[in-house]
C-alpha cells in the first residue's frame, strides 16, 4: 500500500512539473519582443515612445508604402517647448549602432548619428524654409520624427513626437 502511495505522489509531482513547464512555454510564446524606445527631453520633462504602429520593420527596411504612410503620422506623445530651449533626443544603443536621424519641420541633421543622444535648438526644429522663395517661417507645432536607418537603404523604424511651441 505504501509503495502505491509513493508512486502516485511522484506521478502527481511530475504532472505538475510538466504542466508548469507547458504554461511557461505558452506564456513566453505569447510575449512580443519589445521595440526600442526613443526619448525626447525638454527642460525637466521627458516623454518616451516605442516605434509608431506601422512604422517598425522589426530590423528590416520599411516598404515604400509604409515609409510614405509613416511620414504623415502625428506623434502620440506631446511635449511643450519654449523658444531658445534645447530639445534632447535619445535612442537605444541598438538604434544608435544602425544610425539614426531627426526630422522636425524640415531636416535638421546632415548625417546619421551613431550616438545614443543628441541635442538640438528648439528654433531649428520649428523652422521651415520655402524651397521656392527661400523664406524662413516657424511652425507653432511640429511632428518630430526619429528614424533608425539601414546603411543607405531607408528607415527600419520611426518614432513620432509632437512638439508644441509656447511663447
Amino acid at each position: 500500500m505504501t509503495a502505491a502511495l509513493i508512486s502516485w505522489g511522484k506521478g502527481r509531482r511530475a504532472a505538475a512539473a510538466i504542466g508548469a513547464v507547458s504554461l511557461g512555454v505558452i506564456t513566453l510564446s505569447a510575449c512580443e519582443k519589445p521595440t526600442a524606445l526613443s526619448t525626447v527631453t525638454v527642460g525637466s520633462t521627458t516623454v518616451q515612445a516605442e516605434a509608431t504602429p506601422g512604422c517598425n520593420g522589426d530590423g528590416k527596411v520599411l516598404s515604400k508604402k509604409a515609409i510614405s504612410a509613416c511620414l504623415t503620422k502625428k506623434g502620440e506623445k506631446t511635449i511643450t517647448v519654449h523658444p531658445g530651449e534645447k530639445v534632447r533626443v535619445g535612442v537605444d544603443p541598438q538604434v544608435a549602432k544602425s544610425g539614426w536621424i531627426v526630422i522636425g519641420a524640415g531636416p535638421v541633421m546632415r548625417e546619421p548619428s551613431k550616438q545614443t543622444y543628441r541635442s538640438f535648438d528648439a528654433d531649428t526644429l520649428f523652422m521651415q524654409q520655402n524651397p521656392q522663395t527661400g523664406q524662413t517661417t516657424y511652425s507653432k507645432d511640429v511632428t518630430l520624427q526619429v528614424a533608425e536607418l539601414n546603411a543607405g537603404d531607408g528607415p527600419k523604424a520611426m518614432w513620432h513626437f509632437t512638439l508644441k511651441q509656447e511663447n
